[in-house]
């Protein structure tokens, strides 16, 4: 079995508002747009907001967005008048987080992976040693 890409799907309950929190808010770029949805660059992934969703969005699903400086993203989404649900905070498996909602409440982690942390050892050193 190969796969190819991949992307997360979300059914919002109000699609433009969402698309306008994921592209104006968060400021993410757009892939590829679509009648009825827009598909956005998320790192090395893609988020889709498409159609329209019912259901209550379940606490068990979350996005995880790594930063490069939590800092600034926490100013620049005050200013934007996004409510930070957790401040940022070290946790304590190393790494920066604090946490925000889109506009339906999916839970959104922003991380910032600190230097020396684990993620960004090159694991190719170690296996010329």
């Amino acid at each position: 079995m190969e796969f190819l890409s991949s992307r997360v799907i979300l059914r919002p309950r109000d699609p433009d508002r969402s698309r306008a929190f994921y592209r104006d808010t968060l400021g993410l770029a757009v892939y590829r747009e679509f009648p009825g949805g827009v598909v956005f660059f998320l790192g090395q992934g893609l988020l889709e907001v498409s159609g329209r969703g019912s259901g209550e969005v379940s606490p068990d699903v979350a996005l995880w967005l790594q930063v490069r400086d939590l800092g600034r993203t926490h100013e620049e989404l005050r200013q934007r008048g996004v409510t930070v649900l957790r401040e940022p905070r070290r946790e304590p498996w190393g790494l920066h987080e604090m946490w925000i909602s889109d506009p339906d409440g999916v839970r959104i982690a922003l991380v910032e992976v600190p230097a020396g942390h684990p993620l960004r050892t090159d694991l190719r050193h170690g296996a010329e040693d």
